[in-house]
């Protein structure tokens, strides 16, 4: 296993494990195959988007979700992650990133309804996922949904707490950027 470009060491043992069940589990998702994505999950896994509210519970509601909102449209062609952290264990890892994309196509776990505006947008995003058996049992995504509605022209930011800079502010903090 390489070495997190965050930390410049590589996971061993069950981290090891989980860290690699995760890359398979994302890369089914980019390739858009629905029974690769789902062979890497639990009987019973879970998936809540907390900003967008977006996500299924159970194998048919996760099976659901990702079918209708997100393979196949996890993001437009341009779309870069970059990575801050990533901590792991054997039964959990967690990753902190920054995502940087133009809204040229639809987005339905991130931006459900929302057609596109052909805005580019950065948002800082932090990743949980569970482990159970050797598999993903869950997965719960936090992003400042709020910050990508102002850089979208979609919310006016006037009078509210909203920093739409943040994504850029810990690249820079983190010597990312």
């Amino acid at each position: 296993m390489a070495a997190n470009p965050a930390t410049g060491t590589a996971p061993t043992g069950a981290a090891s494990g989980a860290a690699a069940l995760f890359e398979a589990h994302m890369q089914a998702e980019l390739n858009a195959d629905l029974d690769a994505t789902m062979a890497t999950m639990v009987a019973d896994p879970h998936l809540i988007n907390l900003a967008s509210g977006t996500g299924g519970v159970g194998e048919a509601g996760v099976r659901e979700f990702y079918a209708t909102h997100l393979i196949g449209q996890l993001f437009p062609p341009d779309v870069e992650f970059i990575t801050i952290s990533r901590t792991v264990d054997g039964e959990r890892l967690v990753d902190e990133l920054v995502i940087r994309f133009t809204h040229t196509e639809a987005i339905g776990h991130l931006l459900p309804g929302v057609a596109p505006t052909g805005r580019r947008v950065e948002m800082a995003l932090v990743v949980i996922v569970g482990v159970r058996d050797g598999k993903v049992a869950y997965e719960h995504i936090y992003w400042d949904q709020a910050g990508v509605l102002v850089q979208l022209g979609l919310l006016d930011p006037a009078g509210l707490p909203i920093g739409i800079n943040t994504a850029a502010r810990l690249l820079a903090a983190t010597g990312k950027g």
